[in-house]
């Protein structure tokens, strides 16, 4: 909820104000409205929803504290959700598109680049989680593709390995974060500077829909990079244990439901 405030508190502000020095109570129905418009636009459906979540949840604060009026409390939240589509976004990248997206990174040589390459090599080349990749310390990263994960589903640590071309990746934008210590996947402000600040989760969104959106490609998901490292590893030939093991499962069900999903998506194309 702060990073969806926090992010409302930016649109309303160009970035001056965050979710404790934005006046909630001053908001009125233009104002919701033109958030929503924006959120539509840069996100799917159900991150737009539960943005807008946030946004009711402050308002009804405020009404409670008698900060706003019930009338222009009323209006400001009159904004329907999004609709989210039955089917989902459920989808396996193929070769072209993960070329596409890695040609855009590296065509970018500033450090913002090299970052979002890496991101984008750890999520597809290890499977893991939105949470899982901005939670990476340096410590957690070995130079021979070694990375440690701790992981709250289930809330076990797993070891897994990226291959030469995607460790090739990481260590590329290393040598530009540098050794110190502190998250691995860092901000970059916009004069090119790293900051050893952490990515967010949010952040790890809007990366890929700008990368994704560069490349000309159809919009993804973080979880279908992570579907897309799973499916390469069923499509191998690799057992459902290992599978589970490697991507952090902790229902061999969830594993054979992948199998089974994806294996119907092949047969259908």
């Amino acid at each position: 909820m702060k990073h969806s405030l926090n992010l409302i508190a930016q649109l309303l502000t160009q970035n001056q104000a965050d979710y404790l020095t934005l006046n909630w109570s001053g908001l009125r129905y233009k104002h919701t409205t033109s958030v929503r418009a924006t959120l539509i636009k840069n996100y799917k459906p159900a991150t737009v929803n539960r943005i807008l979540c946030a946004l009711r949840g402050a308002l009804k604060s405020a009404l409670l504290l008698e900060l706003i009026n019930p009338i222009d409390y009323a209006r400001a939240i009159d904004i329907k959700s999004v609709k989210v589509s039955q089917e989902g976004s459920r989808r396996v990248l193929n070769q072209n598109e993960i070329d596409a997206l890695m040609h855009t990174c590296f065509s970018d040589l500033t450090p913002a680049g090299f970052r979002d390459a890496a991101l984008i090599a750890l999520l597809r080349g290890a499977g893991l989680r939105r949470a899982e990749v901005v939670g990476l310390d340096k410590k957690d990263f070995h130079h021979h593709g070694e990375i440690k994960i701790c992981s709250a589903h289930p809330r076990v640590e797993r070891t897994v390995y990226l291959s030469k071309s995607a460790l090739a990746i990481v260590n590329d934008w290393i040598e530009i974060r540098t050794l110190t210590d502190g998250p691995l996947l860092c901000q970059v402000n916009k004069s090119g500077r790293v900051v050893y600040q952490r990515l967010t989760p949010q952040a790890v969104l809007f990366i890929l829909h700008k990368r994704g959106e560069q490349a000309g490609i159809k919009p993804f998901s973080p979880h279908d990079l992570r579907q897309t490292f799973i499916w390469d590893l069923l499509n191998a030939g690799v057992d459902i244990s290992t599978v589970q093991s490697l991507a952090g499962l902790s229902n061999p069900a969830t594993t054979t439901r992948y199998k089974h999903n994806f294996r119907t998506e092949e047969r259908s194309c």
